[in-house]
């Protein structure tokens, strides 16, 4: 499984007052398939937490802006991961439109492991490690 996919539907309150999904509502698209992913592998973000101490946050994302969707479209949100670092994970992640297989838009995103009680940079317990290092592709190739 080195590309997840996850659906989402949109609704009214993903939408602007243009119709269109809200640029930020992307981002809330490709969380859930990142998490999906992560559940996918066998790993609950609540149970890292419980019995690890650590939890994931967004430390940098890059994200181009295709095409638009709008409500009612049926969206493919895809994760794939690129890097497995020793504190952090690199994925690469679309939102596709059902309809017509169009990009609404490409991002990258890289994922910082933390301490959970101080939110300070932890390293990925080994274990998870070795598990998410076989998914880890490298970098896609640009698209035109």
């Amino acid at each position: 499984m080195l590309t997840f996919t996850w659906p989402v539907r949109v609704y009214y309150e993903d939408t602007d007052a243009g119709g269109v999904v809200f640029y930020a509502n992307y981002l809330k698209f490709m969380e859930r398939a990142r998490t999906e992913w992560l559940r996918a592998v066998g790993y609950e973000q609540d149970a890292l937490r419980a019995r690890c101490g650590i939890l994931f946050a967004v430390r940098r994302v890059n994200i181009d802006y295709l095409a638009p969707a709008r409500l009612d479209d049926c969206l493919s949100v895809t994760s794939r991961l690129v890097r497995a670092g020793g504190a952090s994970l690199e994925f690469d992640q679309q939102v596709m439109r059902d309809s017509d297989a169009s990009c609404c838009c490409r991002g990258a995103v890289k994922i910082a492991c933390l301490h959970a009680d101080t939110l300070r940079p932890a390293r990925l317990p080994g274990d998870l490690l070795s598990e998410l290092l076989p998914f880890a592709s490298g970098p896609a190739e640009p698209s035109s």
